[in-house]
């Protein structure tokens, strides 16, 4: 029941940051397709679009948490987390799609030339989207730590991308006003590189969790399972999961006199241990085995 209400408690914290980012990120999208548009800059049009585009990722994501919020069940007894991963992926495949309409856009623009209008108006909306942007960054990156996140964590970083990415449109603006107009298509593309690239970070991350990567590392197990007393050796380390969610099975040997009693109070004092030097383990498996005085392989 704790581990329902918690489960439970920690998804509404979610989404209620990714309601407040989606709100954000829809504003500002808004902001530039229009003065984008207005000043004909396929480089702002990009960036607007990849804005909207973390808007419609806000919304799969609120999707996902729904699902990773649920508790444990029959189908599903090591609970839902894993789904909130698996949105992040979808989220990464999302903005593959918006990169390759962005480098269509920039194509068709090489070849069909649309002379910017540059103006304050979209230096000012350039500057404003990225006070936003980083407001955003901040917000969201530290709330995805503390709520161990996939999804605000992977969307915080599609999020860092998004300041550089204004920088870029700036510096297409500027150079049009130079009268390099070229470099405005060009920058777009390097819009949808930057978008390419945090949605490859974002599959490589939750790619660890959805192939049982390791979370920690063994020999910090096996050091603090080996010096519980009544504990010969401890070998065959494994953990898989998220962070702030993960398995791990282990194997220690006892003296082979030992009573069943004596091992199960065993047991518990190793879990107990296990616990509370490694936050974020939910389920722990323990195989114990009689030492016979041979070697022992890790």
């Amino acid at each position: 029941m704790i581990l329902k209400e918690a489960t439970e408690n920690n998804g509404r914290k979610i989404q209620k940051v990714l309601w407040i980012v989606l709100g954000l990120n829809f504003l500002v999208s808004i902001m530039k397709l229009v003065v984008g548009y207005s000043i004909s800059s396929a480089s702002m049009v990009a960036d607007g679009f990849h804005s909207f585009s973390d808007g419609s990722s806000n919304i799969i994501g609120l999707i996902g948490t729904a699902i990773a919020s649920r508790p444990p069940d029959k189908d599903h007894p090591y609970g839902h987390r894993k789904y909130e991963t698996f949105t992040a992926i979808g989220i990464a495949l999302m903005l593959f799609m918006v990169s390759i309409n962005i480098i269509k856009s920039g194509i068709d623009k090489i070849f069909h030339p649309r002379l910017p209008q540059v103006d304050e108006y979209g230096f000012l909306v350039m500057v404003i989207t990225m006070v936003v942007n980083i407001f955003v960054i901040t917000y969201e990156s530290s709330q995805g730590k503390k709520l161990h996140s996939d999804i605000l964590v992977s969307d915080a970083m599609h999020t860092k991308s998004d300041v550089y990415v204004s920088l870029s449109v700036i510096l297409s603006l500027i150079a049009v006003k130079m009268g390099y107009p070229m470099l405005d298509p060009l920058i777009s593309f390097v819009i949808a590189v930057l978008i390419i690239r945090a949605a490859l970070e974002i599959l490589i991350n939750s790619s660890k969790v959805l192939c049982d990567a390791a979370v920690i590392d063994p020999e910090e197990v096996i050091s603090l399972v080996s010096s519980i007393d009544g504990v010969v050796d401890c070998h065959a380390v494994r953990t898989r999961g998220r962070e702030d969610d993960f398995s791990m099975d282990l194997h220690i040997l006892v003296k082979p006199d030992m009573t069943v009693e004596q091992s199960h109070d065993l047991h518990h004092t190793i879990e107990n241990s296990i616990r509370k030097n490694f936050e974020g383990v939910h389920y722990i498996d323990i195989h114990i085995e009689p030492y016979e005085g041979a070697a022992v392989e890790s």
